[in-house]
């Protein structure tokens, strides 16, 4: 399959196009529950969790941001499920991070039995050791330091890693007219963090095109799928117009 393209098919069909151990790196947010409702469609995630085993390098990541649906009082799990099963076919759950919004579409009410729901599960799923290069945007209030026992040979640093918390601003793009579309700052994060200059990464549920964009910003190749030939148009325009700002092409 070509590079730096993003495909009006369903991911299954085009992930069988994909050699075995050739992408570097998956990130995704697929339909889940009745959460994510992507022009009606839905997805086979055993078949699709499968073929990403399969074309993921060793070493490479797959990062899958899901949530839960509650019904009748309970929520669904699906999330837990997912993970499980990821698990079940080979691939170690390298971290389980949080992605916490700045608000939520159904805040609780005084009256509510439950506390309003504002965060998603982005799971690092690994085959073997992954890559990583971590960002280091923590303050350190120490800084200068060494440790209370002298066990550190070296002082404390001014920044460290951040934790596996992180918080995002979200607002609906009027221009992308996409239900649930990624903050550029998540995937971007994502991909400095898992992926070097150069990997090619994919994203089965493409959507208005985030991953592909911060791919070009950030010298990755990419390759995506994207079954609604709505979002693929308003995806397609969208790379289009980046390709033409930074002259690409």
């Amino acid at each position: 399959m070509k590079k730096n393209k993003i495909y009006n098919i369903d991911c299954i069909k085009g992930m069988k196009n994909i050699k075995n151990n050739s992408i570097d790196m998956v990130i995704t947010s697929p339909p889940y529950d009745d959460l994510k409702k992507y022009n009606g469609y839905n997805f086979d995630f055993e078949t699709t969790a499968k073929e990403l085993y399969r074309i993921i390098k060793y070493g490479g990541v797959v990062v899958w941001i899901v949530g839960d649906q509650t019904v009748n009082g309970s929520e669904s799990g699906t999330s837990f499920k997912q993970a499980l099963y990821f698990k079940e076919i080979g691939f170690n759950l390298h971290d389980t991070m949080i992605y916490q919004k700045n608000s939520s579409t159904f805040p609780a009410q005084v009256n509510s039995n439950r506390y309003t729901q504002i965060f998603e599960y982005m799971f690092v799923f690994s085959k073997g050791k992954p890559i990583a290069s971590l960002i280091c945007d923590k303050e350190n209030i120490w800084a200068g330091h060494k440790d209370f026992g002298g066990k550190l040979k070296k002082e404390v640093p001014v920044k460290s890693p951040r934790t596996n918390i992180w918080k995002y601003t979200t607002s609906f793009n009027e221009k992308t007219n996409h239900p649930a579309v990624f903050p550029e700052q998540l995937v971007n994060d994502h991909i400095i963090s898992w992926s070097n200059e150069k990997d090619l990464i994919l994203d089965p549920f493409m959507g208005s095109g985030t991953t592909a964009k911060m791919c070009l910003l950030l010298n990755r190749d990419f390759i995506g799928f994207e079954i609604s030939k709505e979002y693929c148009s308003i995806a397609d325009k969208r790379i289009d117009y980046l390709r033409k700002q930074i002259k690409l092409f």
